[in-house]
């Protein structure tokens, strides 16, 4: 999986590597039990400074999307992936809202919110 980060983009670093590990695993391309690069790996490959790949990794851990073992590194978690609950439904509620709320204001109908929800959810499924 090749990763693309946007250095001028107002999104911080990590956040974005989050996304994008996130996003390979729910397209297949990043499956359950494979490894990861190092937090060292990682950055020298992409450029950047290990604690930025650190953080992202640590936030994955906290989600439970990826383990970090001593021998084997850090890897896709094995055992799938957590299921939907309070917590993740809360996250989801409190990000989408802004992103609604700006295409309300912009002009956006809801057959076109919903039109490109759907065609990003077939993309990253395809």
């Amino acid at each position: 999986m090749i990763i693309e980060l946007d250095m001028q983009s107002e999104l911080p670093i990590y956040t974005q590597l989050i996304n994008q590990i996130i996003e390979g695993i729910a397209s297949g391309k990043l499956l359950p039990g494979e490894a990861l690069p190092s937090v060292r790996s990682m950055a020298s490959d992409i450029g950047i400074n290990l604690h930025t790949v650190n953080k992202a990794y640590n936030q994955l851990k906290q989600e439970d999307y990826i383990h970090v073992h001593r021998q084997k590194g850090v890897v896709v978690n094995p055992n799938g992936m957590p299921e939907v609950d309070e917590h993740f439904t809360a996250r989801q509620l409190q990000q989408l809202r802004p992103v609604i709320a700006e295409a309300i204001l912009r002009g956006m109908s809801q057959d076109e919110l919903i039109d490109m929800v759907e065609s990003i959810y077939k993309d990253i499924k395809a």
